[in-house]
C-alpha cells in the first residue's frame, strides 16, 4: 500500500532547491473517527488544507481515512509499509540527483518521533507543523532526547495571543502564522519569513515568524485562525 505522496504543488516547490519531499496525507482531526489532530483550534479544524485541490474528491477522502485507520488499528504493520515507502523515495530521490526529505503531518498531528520511524532514517531530512507548543519547544531547546533530524515549526491558531508568539520566538521557536494578504518584513516585532516560497522549514532561520497566505477556506476565516494585516 503506497502511503506517501509527491502530489501537493507547495511541497513540490522544493525540487528548485535540490530537495524532493514526500508527504503523509492522512485524514485530520476526527474525520476518519480517530483524533489525529489532538490540539486543533476551532479555526485550524475550518481551514485545513484537507479539502484543498484534489482533496475534496471522494476518493482521495476515502484514501487518508483507510490510511489514518491502518495507523490506528494496525500500527506495526502502517509503519512497515511507511518504511518501504521512505527507502523507495530515497531511491528515487537519489535518480533524480535530489536529495530527500519528508513531512508526515500533511493534515495531521502526530509525535512521530514515539514510533522509530525518524530514528531509523538517521540520514535523512524529517520536519512538520505542529499546534503543540510543549512539542515544539522541545524540539528547540534539545530535550526529550528529540531526533536531530526533525524539524518542527509551531503553527499559530485563534487561541494564541501575540504576547505568546513573541515568547515562543525568544525562545527560538519558529512560528507559522496564516494571514489575510502577503505580510511585511516585520509583525509585532518579530521577524517574518515567506513560507510560501517553499516548504522546507529545517532551512529557516531561527527566531522567524512564517507568514503564509491564506488559501482556501481559511480566506474566509471568521475565527481569528487567519490574521487580518
Amino acid at each position: 500500500m503506497r502511503l506517501l505522496t509527491l502530489d501537493n504543488s507547495k511541497i513540490d516547490k522544493s525540487k528548485q532547491y535540490g530537495w524532493m519531499t514526500f508527504g503523509l496525507h492522512l485524514a485530520p482531526h476526527t474525520v476518519s473517527g480517530y483524533n489525529v489532530c489532538p490540539h486543533a483550534s476551532k479555526g485550524c479544524a475550518a481551514a485545513c488544507l484537507n479539502t484543498a485541490g484534489r482533496g475534496r474528491m471522494d476518493v482521495v477522502q476515502n484514501a487518508r481515512i483507510r490510511k489514518t485507520k491502518m495507523f490506528k488499528e494496525g500500527k506495526a504493520n502502517f509503519l512497515h509499509f511507511l518504511q518501504k515507502d521512505i527507502d523507495m523515495a530515497k531511491r528515487k530521490a537519489k535518480k533524480e540527483y535530489l536529495t530527500p526529505c519528508f513531512r508526515l503531518n500533511l493534515t495531521s498531528d502526530i509525535s512521530w518521533e514515539r514510533y522509530g520511524i525518524i530514528q531509523n532514517n538517521p540520514d535523512v531530512q524529517f520536519y512538520d507543523y505542529t499546534k503543540n507548543q510543549v512539542r515544539a519547544v522541545k524540539a528547540a531547546s534539545g530535550e526529550y532526547r528529540f531526533p536531530e533530524n526533525y524539524h518542527l515549526t509551531f503553527s499559530k491558531s485563534e487561541d494564541d495571543n501575540v504576547q505568546l508568539i513573541q515568547a515562543l520566538v525568544r525562545y527560538g521557536v519558529n512560528v507559522a502564522v496564516v494571514f489575510n494578504k502577503k505580510a511585511d518584513k516585520w509583525w509585532k516585532g518579530m521577524q517574518t519569513i515567506d513560507g510560501d516560497k517553499h516548504d522546507l522549514r529545517f532551512l529557516d532561520s531561527k527566531n522567524r515568524i512564517i507568514a503564509l497566505k491564506a488559501k482556501g477556506d481559511a480566506i474566509n476565516d471568521q475565527t481569528g485562525f487567519t490574521v487580518n494585516l
